[in-house]
């Protein structure tokens, strides 16, 4: 059984979202590769080999992966699923974005923002705004998950996975990067 993780990254660091994120795969079992997409995304790449329980990490670099836009980056990641029986990312605007149309090319149902890992195919998340806790079994070949990472403890340094360079798909050209607009906060950030 193995497992892709999509990374989040800004291309120049990795968040600690795919730590945690790391953490809910190791719990489901098996090896575990992470996807790290995007352009100069080299040192991201590098810092996921170092995170305990990675067995490999793939990196796809193109100019049409620089901004995450989630057409080709779901586009890529479709083309790798035969090899995986899960797919998994943190409940982050990328991650949130990019594997429902994962889930939808791969005519499989999605199971959003998980907080436990009962089993390989059963998860916990929350419903009703956070009132009420659901169980969900998948029967789906190919598990497409996003996990909510504030319920998990990040995965310690200590690993010593490879890089492997990986081909880019070609765009589809369905949506273009125009500009980034941050808002800034003294708050802290939701996901983490």
């Amino acid at each position: 059984m193995a497992i892709l993780l999509l990374a989040d990254h800004d291309n120049a660091s990795l968040s600690d979202q795919t730590a945690k994120t790391l953490a809910a795969a190791a719990k489901i079992g098996g090896d575990v590769h992470v996807l790290v997409a995007g352009k100069g995304a080299k040192p991201a790449a590098d810092a996921a080999a170092k995170l305990s329980g990675v067995s490999k990490v793939l990196l796809a670099e193109s100019d049409e992966l620089a901004n995450n836009l989630a057409e080709p980056l779901a586009d890529l990641i479709v083309s790798m699923a035969a090899s995986y029986d899960t797919i998994i990312s943190a409940a982050t605007s990328v991650g949130k974005n990019v594997l429902p149309r994962v889930a939808a090319l791969l005519d499989v149902a999605q199971v959003s923002e998980i907080i436990e890992v009962v089993s390989a195919d059963t998860f916990k998340r929350p419903i009703y705004a956070g009132n009420a806790i659901q169980t969900v079994q998948s029967t789906d070949a190919k598990k497409v998950i996003t996990v909510r990472t504030a319920s998990f403890a990040a995965a310690p340094d200590g690993g010593s996975a490879s890089v492997e360079a990986i081909p880019a798909v070609s765009d589809p050209g369905l949506s273009t990067f125009v500009k980034d607009a941050l808002s800034t906060s003294d708050r802290p950030e939701l996901t983490s």
